[in-house]
Parts: C-alpha cells; structure tokens; sequence
C-alpha cells in the first residue's frame, strides 16, 4: 500500500491536503512540529478529526539556528517561511525514510503568499529539502511539474487539484463538502508572524547571542522595555503575565514589586545596575495603583533576598520611550 508523510499544522490547507490524498486510498502519516513560536495543538486535533497517526517533532535546536541566519530571509515580520519548509520536509523526510514511506505532502497552495509560495520558491523548498520530486501540493499539483509518485502512478494526478492564489473561495467550498468545521487560521498558530513578538525577537537576537529557551517564553510575556544593550525590563499587564513572570524568574534575577498596592510584578533578567533597579520600580510604580506623586515602597528581591525601596512613579513617558 501507499504510504504518504503530511505536514499536518492544523489549518485547514493541511487538512484538505490530506483528505485528497486520503480518498485515494493512500495511507496517511501525519507530521507536525514543536518550537517556541508554535505548536502542535492545533494538529493534534486536526489528526484525530483525519484518523490518522501524528508524528510530533520538537525541532527548536535546529529551528533556533535556522532563525538567527535564514538564508532566504525573513517575511514580512520574523517568519522565515522559505527556510522554515525547507527545514520542516527535511525532519519529515527522515520519519518518513525509517518509516518507509513513498512521497511527502503539504498544504501550500500556489500563489498564496507571494514570498514563500511562488513557483520557484516551492521548488527551492523541494530542492533543499532533499526531496525533490518526491515532494506533493495536492491543492495546486495540477499547475505544477508532476511528481514522482504521479509518474509512478502511486497518486492519480486526475484526482489532484488546481487551487491557486489568495482567495479561500474554494478552500471553503472544500471544507464544507468535507465537513470540516474546526481548524486554525492561516499562520494562526506562528509568533513569527505576529509584529510585536517578532520586535521582541529581533531586539533579543540584536542584543544576546546566547538565547535561551526562557529567553523565548519571557518574549510572550508583558511589556518589555530596553534600558540599555545589557539590561531589559519585563512589566506585567494582567495577572496571567505576573505567573508567567514568577514561573520564569531565575537566579540573578531582579523582581520588583509595589508593596501596598495592587500592580504588576517587573523583572530584569539576569539583574541589572543599582540606578536600573529604581528606574524599573519607578516604572513599576506607574503602571500600579499606587499615587503617582508621592514616595512609594517597592519589595525587590534578588536570589530569595528580599529588600525595600522607595521610589515615586516615573514620568508618564518613560515607558513609551523605552518600549520595544
């Protein structure tokens, strides 16, 4: 029997890509990937709603590395979506070489983003992956070069499509035909599309060369001003950010917090100067409900020591000129 390896994101091109493939009696092997930036939720979901086994691939090592120095480049934000695919068929192709499948397929659909879903972007992707001509669009595999498991006749090319550009018209029409209800947005589920998390990011690969996996989650979280080259204050918003701040604090942290008033918890990661520290509890101050004009208790505390300080609210523009 035939046996086929998706990249399964839980959108609903991935989903549609497989239920092609499906009703030609191929057997079906989902693929998905795990990074900071996104998970596999979404196609853990869209697997079980297939029937189909998933295969999930925590690639941040390679991803991370990837990401510092694409050699395609970025989009329109952070996302290196040409290398990203490379990089993704590449890990799906092992699984499917020791799983002894014939072809790999995905959910990209010819001319839908202009960068990274160009003809001769999807043959570059094809190519460095390693995989060429075992590669599969099945929603635009009719207005591409046929295949070798097309040539082969594992895959009828007649019972592919010719999906092409933006629109999603016959996208929809496909999930309603399927019945598929359920699904993420296009590029919903990747931070690397997202504007302000990719200025946070690119802030970080701009002032760290040693990123961390925490570096990554505090990238999620709060506001985040840039006090200098070295130092980096993380305010929170809500209460969801002020746990994800306690949950990530680490030793060499400075953690500030106004006494007798409600506000946000604030870090500096990996701790900063004497003056960083007032400035931040300052700052710490004014996004509290603490008097803006009068002196003010902050608890800071650094490798369990706990001190007090007193500061008044910084002016109203400080954070605005300090934010990333």
């Amino acid at each position: 029997m035939t046996k086929a390896m998706g990249l399964i994101s839980g959108g609903l091109d991935s989903i549609l890509a497989a239920k092609v493939i499906l009703e030609q009696g191929i057997e079906v092997v989902g693929v998905s990937f795990v990074t900071p930036f996104f998970g596999s939720q979404g196609a853990v979901r869209a697997a079980q709603s297939l029937s189909i086994p998933l295969h999930i691939l925590d690639i941040t090592e390679i991803h991370l590395e990837m990401l510092r120095r694409p050699k395609h480049g970025y989009g329109s934000n952070m996302n290196p979506c040409i290398d990203c695919h490379c990089l993704m068929l590449r890990e799906a192709g092992r699984v499917m070489d020791t799983e002894g499948g014939d072809f790999l397929f995905t959910g990209e659909v010819l001319g839908q983003r202009p960068m990274s879903q160009n003809k001769g972007s999807l043959h570059v992707v094809e190519r460095e992956s390693g995989y060429e001509g075992r590669v599969l669009r099945p929603l635009s595999a009719k207005l591409l070069p046929e295949t070798l498991p097309e040539q082969s006749g594992k895959v009828d090319r007649e019972r592919l499509l010719s999906i092409q550009g933006r629109s999603r018209k016959r996208q929809m029409e496909l999930a309603e035909r399927y019945h598929i209800k359920a699904y993420l947005t296009p590029a919903g589920g990747c931070l690397l599309t997202d504007p302000g998390f990719s200025r946070r990011l690119a802030d970080l690969f701009h002032h760290q060369d040693d990123v961390q996996i925490r570096d990554l989650e505090l990238l999620k979280i709060g506001r985040h001003l840039r006090f200098s080259p070295a130092v980096k204050v993380i305010v929170g918003r809500h209460a969801q950010d002020n746990e994800g701040i306690v949950r990530l604090v680490a030793p060499g942290d400075d953690l500030l917090k106004v006494e007798a008033f409600p506000g946000p918890l604030c870090l500096i990661p990996n701790g900063g100067s004497m003056d960083d520290i007032k400035k931040a509890a300052s700052i710490c101050v004014r996004y509290s409900d603490a008097p803006v004009d009068e002196m003010v208790s902050v608890l800071w505390s650094r490798n369990g020591a706990e001190k007090r300080i007193s500061v008044r609210s910084c002016p109203p523009s400080l954070p605005a000129e300090l934010m990333i």
